[in-house]
């Protein structure tokens, strides 16, 4: 299963849409990067209309409360499939961590 591959090493084929480029680097194409691995904080940061997000940086993933999930199911619902992977990946640039509770769907509407 694609998924459950998601945060293994990288065997895949260079068209998989979660494979990374270089080992030790983020490209933002995949919908979490595994743990540990740096941001290109060189790479301008881009808004989904989601500036109120900025306050949960440094949260856990595992701390939101109910109401503060549904802000980000807000967003997340009102994107574009194809826009999500962008999303996550400046939501991990700006040090915000995504609800565990949205983690599924996510990966779910990536890999589509």
């Amino acid at each position: 299963m694609k998924l459950k591959n998601l945060f293994q090493s990288d065997t895949r084929s260079s068209g998989d849409p979660f494979a990374r480029e270089e080992p030790g680097t983020c490209c933002g194409r995949h919908a979490f990067c595994e743990e540990g691995l740096p941001v290109d904080t060189s790479r301008p940061i881009e808004y989904y209309d989601d500036e109120e997000l900025d306050v949960f940086a440094g949260h856990a993933s595992d701390s939101y409360s109910g109401e503060e999930i549904e802000q980000f199911a807000e967003i997340l619902h009102s994107m574009l499939d194809t826009d999500v992977a962008g999303w996550i990946y400046s939501l991990r640039l700006r040090g915000i961590e995504l609800p565990d509770a949205l983690r599924e769907e996510v990966l779910l509407l990536i890999a589509d």
